[in-house]
């Protein structure tokens, strides 16, 4: 059993606690803010530098000083961590950060989809058999968050192996969590786990770990300070 811990980040934060977590941020990250409006660097600071606190805590450092290196296709890991394992996503007002140790580890959160964009989208790229289960007969509502429920879990699985949204499209996702993925196809090798994770509001999330022996996900709210 290996333990990831999962955080909720509300990125929705008052203008003085994004101005102390800019602080901490690192001039590629600053950078990645240039021309961007308020509320989308507000947000992007808030996700980066609750990532680089809770990290920093973990590593027992300072989170200015934690450092990020990046895989072949942009996956950051956090730099001299001793087997900790990292991933964080975001999405409009909410991020998740997944943290395991010595085990490879993804993380997805997205807003539910609209429903005609969801069917059409899990109409070209799902495997039949997902997008079939979209379509199934239900509420537009109830479609869209199937949709929305296994693209997360594709996403956190394309980050679990470092790899590229493209080679997950045929790699089949479905079924009740967890799911064991044993053929990533592309993506890499070796099999990996699934589960999707509660989150509040209109979103859903899910978290991957490469291998096959089971997570157990270990929900925390992270708080400004």
């Amino acid at each position: 059993m290996t333990e990831v811990d999962f955080w909720l980040i509300d990125t929705d934060q008052p203008a003085g606690v994004a101005d102390g977590l800019w602080q901490l941020l690192d001039p590629a990250e600053r950078a990645r803010t240039s021309g961007a409006g308020p509320e989308r660097r507000r947000r992007f600071t808030v996700a980066h530098g609750a990532v680089r606190q809770v990290v920093g805590a973990r590593l027992g450092v300072s989170p200015a000083e934690v450092a990020w290196e990046c895989g072949p296709n942009g996956k950051p890991e956090a730099a001299g961590a001793a087997g900790l394992r990292v991933s964080w996503s975001a999405s409009d007002g909410l991020a998740v950060l997944a943290l395991a140790g010595g085990r490879p580890v993804g993380v997805d959160v997205e807003r539910i989809h609209a429903p005609r964009t969801a069917e059409r989208m899990a109409a070209r790229w799902f495997p039949f058999e997902e997008a079939r289960s979209v379509a199934e007969p239900a509420e537009p509502a109830e479609r869209a968050a199937r949709f929305t429920a296994l693209w997360c879990r594709r996403e956190a699985l394309v980050k679990a192996y470092g790899g590229r949204l493209t080679q997950a499209f045929g790699v089949s996702v479905a079924g009740s969590p967890p799911v064991s993925v044993a053929d990533p196809g592309g993506l890499g090798r070796g099999s990996a786990t699934l589960c999707d994770v509660p989150v509040p509001g209109p979103f859903r999330a899910a978290v991957a770990a490469l291998g096959d022996s089971p997570i157990h996900v270990n929900s925390g709210v992270w708080q400004a300070h």
